[in-house]
């Protein structure tokens, strides 16, 4: 594996965070229906002209999605000479790619866009932010492979339950935090700031506001104990002196995670402006990469054979 495709493996992942965080921002200014119901045509054409400032939002996260598209297929085409390992990585990056595409398609031909506040649109954001955490963690599995990564396990005593309870976790929070972020969307809050929060909680949780707005209290909650649950196993296996690549993960995803909880404090007391939903899903993804890095590092027996195999000698292999 040469280090050109590590860096572009990097690169690509990156990149798909970058379209994933503009797809927020089309949300946000509610410009999903500035292509109409057309896809992947843009209101009948290919080409839109004399287009609004929605239309040209829209369309251009459609054309960095179709790059994402092109640079993922590269992926794919380089991978195979990496070994089975990253191109089946490759592959289900791929997967996950077409099926974002088709989701998105799926809410554009629904009209579940702009100003719609269905079940509906809830039930199918949530599934499409878990198909982007399942794409974002293929994507980051064969950058890390294609690195040939050494288990540096020792004596390390985990648990994979509670490493598959943490990712659960994990995903959990991303789905509540893309249903509260469309509630806040369409229904704007004051800010809190003002020591008003408990007023702004009750209210919220009347039966006469919209069931958006009512489960705005369910994502802070499942947040801070999934937050709980990730700082204790990256704590509990930081103590064992983990090898440095390791030790380097578990203090990141600590630091990460600790910053992607003041930001959701932040976001709550704000009232969830437009640019902090940005900050809070990129810190979200982050904390998700990082989770999905140590759990690659501590579980995964193709990432331990690798290990075993690098500690052998030259004459042995």
């Amino acid at each position: 594996m040469t280090a050109g495709f590590r860096r572009y493996a990097w690169f690509f992942a990156a990149y798909l965070i970058a379209v994933i965080l503009f797809g927020a921002w089309v949300r946000i200014s509610g410009s999903g229906n500035g292509c109409g119901n057309h896809w992947p045509m843009c209101n009948g054409e290919v080409m839109p002209r004399a287009p609004e400032t929605k239309t040209i939002i829209e369309f251009t996260h459609r054309l960095t999605s179709g790059a994402c598209g092109i640079l993922g297929l590269v992926l794919l085409w380089r991978a195979r000479r990496a070994g089975r390992a990253v191109f089946h990585a490759a592959l289900a990056t791929m997967f996950f790619l077409i099926v974002e595409s088709l989701i998105g398609a799926v809410l554009v031909k629904k009209e579940l866009v702009a100003g719609n506040a269905s079940l509906s649109r809830a039930l199918v954001v949530s599934l499409h932010l878990a198909n982007t955490m399942l794409l974002v963690a293929s994507a980051a599995t064969t950058a890390w492979w294609a690195g040939e990564r050494a288990v540096e396990r020792g004596r390390l005593s985990v648990s994979k339950a509670m490493i598959a309870v943490c990712v659960v976790a994990l995903v959990a929070t991303n789905m509540t935090g893309a249903v509260t972020a469309l509630g806040d969307t369409l229904f704007p809050a004051k800010p809190a700031l003002d020591g008003g929060l408990m007023a702004k909680l009750a209210n919220d949780l009347s039966a006469s506001q919209h069931f958006l707005v009512r489960l705005r209290v369910i994502h802070p909650v499942v947040a801070v104990v999934s937050a709980a649950l990730v700082l204790m196993l990256f704590h509990g296996l930081y103590r064992q002196t983990p090898g440095a690549t390791l030790g380097k993960l578990l203090e990141a995803g600590q630091v990460a995670v600790l910053a992607q909880v003041c930001l959701g404090a932040l976001n709550v007391a704000l009232a969830a402006p437009g640019w902090m939903q940005i900050v809070h899903l990129l810190a979200a993804q982050v904390v998700w990469v990082l989770m999905w890095l140590v759990t690659l590092s501590v579980w995964n027996p193709v990432a331990r054979t690798l290990s075993v195999s690098q500690a052998l000698p030259a004459s042995a292999r």
